[in-house]
């Protein structure tokens, strides 16, 4: 017999695609900041507001890195993703991720990790 209850959408090959292409990027990411003596206190943190890619800690100070993961520049570079509007929402994140946590020791800062191929560019301190 046929079930009449909904179904969730089936995402797209290009979805599913773009989904796994940022969970690598953000696993590449992790990597590299735990190879410079980061600790990774969290991944993919949400809250109602939205999404925190990934959050480490270097000597007290808690850095919130956004990871944007392209196949190529094409449609220009991955940091260009990270606009004034995200800027704002991830400066938002923050104050909330720290309110349900702690508060940082040593500061706070902003990363944006930009992978184009497989070239991997932290820019520390994005905004």
């Amino acid at each position: 017999m046929h079930s009449s209850s909904p179904r969730e959408p089936v995402p797209a090959p290009h979805d599913l695609s773009k989904r796994a292409r940022g969970q690598w990027g953000e696993d590449l990411a992790a990597a590299h900041y735990r190879r410079l003596g980061y600790d990774v206190l969290d991944r993919n943190w949400r809250s109602p507001s939205g999404e925190l890619d990934l959050i480490v800690e270097r000597d007290g100070i808690i850095v919130f890195s956004e990871v944007k993961a392209r196949r190529s520049d094409r449609y220009g570079p991955a940091a260009a993703a990270v606009g004034p509007t995200k800027q704002r929402r991830i400066r938002q994140l923050a104050i909330e991720y720290l309110d349900a946590h702690r508060r940082p020791r040593g500061g706070v800062r902003f990363d944006v990790v930009a992978i184009t191929g497989v070239r991997i560019q932290v820019i520390e301190a994005a905004f």
